[in-house]
C-alpha cells in the first residue's frame, strides 16, 4: 500500500552494471563489484531519510554461480567482509536485515556474517533491508510449492488461495515492492520476484550500478508519483 505523500513503502533494485563500469574504465570485474558498495550505502541511507519501509536488493542469483569461478568466490568474500564492516551502521541506523534465497547454498563464512547480522538487527524496527542472495523467483516458488507438500498432511483446496501460497513464499509478511528498478539499460526483472512484482511499477535506468545515486533513486520515485496504479480496474 502506497503511502499518503505517494511514496512507495517497498522498493526493489535489480543491481546491474558492476562487470560493464569496471571494463569501460579498464578494471577487474571485481572492482566494479567494490565500486558498487557507495551505490549500496547511498541506497539504503536515501530510504532511511525519507522513511521507506523495504528496501530489497537482488544481490547474487542463483544464476550467478555460472560466472567464472575466480569472481563467484570475490563476490561471496566480498559480502562476507562488506556485512561484518557494516553490522554497526545497520544498528545504529535500527536497520533490521533480512535475507532470502538458498543460504545453505553459500560458503560457509558468508553464511555466518549473514547469520550474525540477522539476529543481532532482528529487533530493529525502522528500514527492513531485504538481501537476496542465492534468490530467483523461480526458485521461490518452486520452494513455497515444495514446503506446502511436504508440510501439509492434507492440502485444502477449497481454501487454496493467493494469500495461502504467499505465506510459503521467501517473502511472506514482507509487502510487495511496489517499485521496481533496473540500472543498466535492461529492460527485464531477470528472474527477481516473479511472484510478488505482478503490480510492481518498472523503472529502468541506463546508469550503472557503481554510478547509482540518491539522486537517481528520488528520480525513480519522481516517476512512481506519476504512475496511476489501477491494478486492473478502469
Amino acid at each position: 500500500m502506497k503511502k499518503k505523500n505517494n511514496v512507495p513503502s517497498h522498493i526493489a533494485i535489480v543491481m546491474d552494471g558492476n562487470g560493464r563500469w569496471a571494463k569501460i574504465r579498464g578494471k577487474s570485474r571485481i572492482e566494479g563489484h567494490i565500486k558498487a558498495k557507495k551505490s549500496v550505502r547511498e541506497s539504503i541511507e536515501f530510504c532511511v531519510e525519507n522513511k521507506i519501509d523495504y528496501l530489497s536488493l537482488f544481490a547474487f542469483s542463483t544464476e550467478n554461480w555460472s560466472r567464472p569461478k575466480l569472481e563467484v568466490k570475490a563476490l561471496m568474500n566480498l559480502l562476507h567482509v562488506v556485512i561484518k564492516e557494516e553490522l554497526n551502521n545497520l544498528i545504529e541506523q535500527n536497520i533490521k536485515l533480512k535475507v532470502i534465497g538458498d543460504l545453505k547454498g553459500l560458503p560457509k563464512k558468508t553464511e555466518e556474517s549473514l547469520k550474525v547480522a540477522i539476529s543481532k538487527t532482528k529487533e530493529n524496527g525502522g528500514l527492513t533491508l531485504i538481501l537476496a542472495i542465492n534468490y530467483s523467483g523461480k526458485w521461490d516458488i518452486l520452494n513455497a510449492t515444495k514446503k506446502i507438500l511436504e508440510n501439509e498432511t492434507k492440502v485444502d483446496f477449497a481454501n487454496f488461495n493467493e494469500k495461502y501460497f504467499e505465506n510459503h513464499l521467501a517473502t511472506s509478511n514482507i509487502p510487495e515492492p511496489e517499485l521496481m528498478i533496473r540500472t543498466s539499460g535492461e529492460q527485464r526483472i531477470s528472474n527477481f520476484y516473479l511472484w510478488q512484482s505482478a503490480y510492481s511499477e518498472l523503472y529502468f535506468t541506463d546508469i550503472l550500478w557503481p554510478d547509482f545515486s540518491k539522486k537517481e533513486l528520488n528520480n525513480a520515485i519522481f516517476e512512481f508519483k506519476k504512475r496511476n496504479r489501477r491494478f486492473g480496474s478502469v
